[in-house]
């Protein structure tokens, strides 16, 4: 056990006038099992980089331990897997390796093949053996889940839960919750670590934030009344100390000393509502600094001629003599939300395409509704680039809608300045979203929309899609957010 202490930290990349953490100050366990969350674009895959020690920073991070970072660049894909885990722990026991994969349960037939002949899933778990046989490593794990099906990430998820000592990228809140025992957050000013999985930590923080909600309402009529008595009794102390100069009204003198000093009590007392005022406006600005935006969105779909919008009857779809999907058979009616479920390759984007009309060779029954439009949201955000407004105007899209809904994600009006290309992974998927938000249609169709989007504008989405019930078809590995949005789930 050794302790990461964080003092003062404060960071801003060169060029820019804002910093990422400013006097930032706390301290973790290497033991512990850390899942590190926050809204994107706060900078956590930069504070892993200044753990790692690749950008100057004022303030201090001291530690003893080392610190390895996942996932490892594999510089030459074409190596087979047993020399990508040599590159990663020269000195690795061979028995050791086995254990590990076994745990993951990847077969050992994968250490003789050329690592990029592996899944996705099959490089992610290789990846995290090797690197856990680093002894006395502390490891920073960016986002494992991300192009993983449910049952490899539930697979990595119990993994995790055997070992200690790392903090972990996520956004998927089943797996965070199967497998930390801390949580390290990114709030709107400052960084904070509390002990629990992730629904202690949101349920925890719920309540502080419906605390602080009260009690600045509270603050706030206190500090109207201590205002309009403060004025009254300054008004009563212009006007009693104006009667020194005359005279009553029948005519005899007024003891002048009397009323000097019913004033300057009616004053002392007008000084001692405005200090009382004055500390309750300090309390208010303590609060509400950590309470996120979560504005709700909107979406307003086409209607159509009919309750049915889509047919499959017996789909196949084939990339020449591979069959890529096969014997599917489903209906898409009007108000649906269909999960498309199966492992990785089983075939889901292959049959959201040719739904979408993409010019694929199937068999089977394929039936659309005659006039049929539909919003798609791809996996790929690789296209992104140049500015919002000119993708608006490309896209034919109300740019002051656009924004605004990517403002309710979280976006600065900075990033609206910024080419798409420097976006976060996180910020390029709410571009997409936006998108569709903003397209009449009368089908949504979403393959793994939420690959990167942190946990708190998830939760946004989910909410949209409750309460307006659009008809949708959607591919997404996150547990909670298919249990929570899918009226019925077609498993390939």
């Amino acid at each position: 056990m050794s302790i990461i202490n964080v003092t003062d930290l404060t960071f801003a990349y060169d060029g820019s006038y804002d910093n990422i953490f400013e006097a930032v100050s706390f301290q973790i366990d290497t033991d512990w099992k850390l899942g590190f969350t926050g809204r994107n674009g706060r900078g956590k895959t930069t504070f892993l980089n200044l753990l790692l020690g690749k950008f100057e920073y004022r303030g201090r991070i001291s530690s003893k331990t080392a610190f390895e970072y996942f996932p490892f660049e594999v510089k030459n894909m074409d190596s087979n897997t047993i020399d990508v885990i040599e590159e990663i722990c020269p000195d690795y026991v061979h028995w050791e390796v086995m254990r590990e994969l076994s745990l993951l349960e990847v077969s050992d037939d994968v250490l003789y093949r050329p690592f990029n002949t592996l899944s996705n899933g099959e490089q992610t778990k290789v990846l995290l053996a090797a690197m856990f046989l680093k002894e006395d490593s502390f490891l920073l794990i960016d986002e494992p889940t991300n192009h993983l099906d449910m049952n490899a990430r539930k697979m990595v998820s119990d993994y995790l839960r055997s070992k200690r000592g790392f903090i972990l990228v996520s956004h998927d809140r089943a797996f965070l919750d199967n497998c930390v025992d801390h949580i390290l957050s990114i709030n709107k000013t400052n960084i904070e670590v509390q002990k629990g999985n992730f629904s202690t930590w949101l349920q925890n923080k719920e309540m502080q934030d419906g605390f602080e909600l009260a009690e600045n309402e509270k603050l706030k009529k206190d500090i109207s009344r201590l205002t309009m008595a403060a004025r009254r009794t300054s008004d009563w102390s212009d006007k009693v100390e104006k009667t020194k100069l005359g005279t009553t009204n029948s005519g005899s003198d007024i003891d002048r000393g009397y009323v000097g000093h019913k004033a300057a009590k009616m004053m002392k007392r007008s000084k001692s509502l405005e200090n009382r005022q004055q500390t309750a406006i300090e309390e208010k600005s303590k609060l509400l600094r950590n309470i996120e935006n979560s504005e709700k969105l909107k979406l307003s779909q086409l209607e159509l001629h009919t309750d049915r919008l889509a047919e499959l009857s017996a789909i196949a779809v084939y990339y020449g003599e591979k069959r890529a999907a096969g014997e599917v058979s489903f209906c898409i009616d009007k108000g649906d939300r269909i999960a498309l479920s199966g492992r990785n390759g089983s075939g889901k984007s292959s049959i959201i395409k040719l739904i979408c009309g993409e010019n694929l060779t199937y068999t089977g029954t394929l039936r659309r509704a005659s006039q049929l439009k539909i919003s798609y949201v791809s996996q790929d955000t690789s296209h992104l680039n140049g500015s919002l407004s000119g993708y608006a105007l490309e896209n034919n899209l109300d740019e002051s809608l656009f924004k605004a809904i990517l403002r309710k994600l979280d976006f600065s009006r900075i990033q609206f300045e910024k080419d798409m290309s420097d976006y976060s992974g996180g910020q390029k998927k709410k571009v997409l979203i936006a998108r569709s938000l903003c397209e009449k249609a009368h089908l949504h169709i979403w393959d793994e929309p939420l690959n990167f989007i942190d946990v708190i504008s998830r939760m946004q989405i989910e909410e949209l899609l409750l309460e307006y019930s659009p008809t949708i078809l959607f591919v997404e590995h996150d547990l909670a957010f298919r249990k929570n949005i899918a009226t019925k789930i077609v498993e390939l």
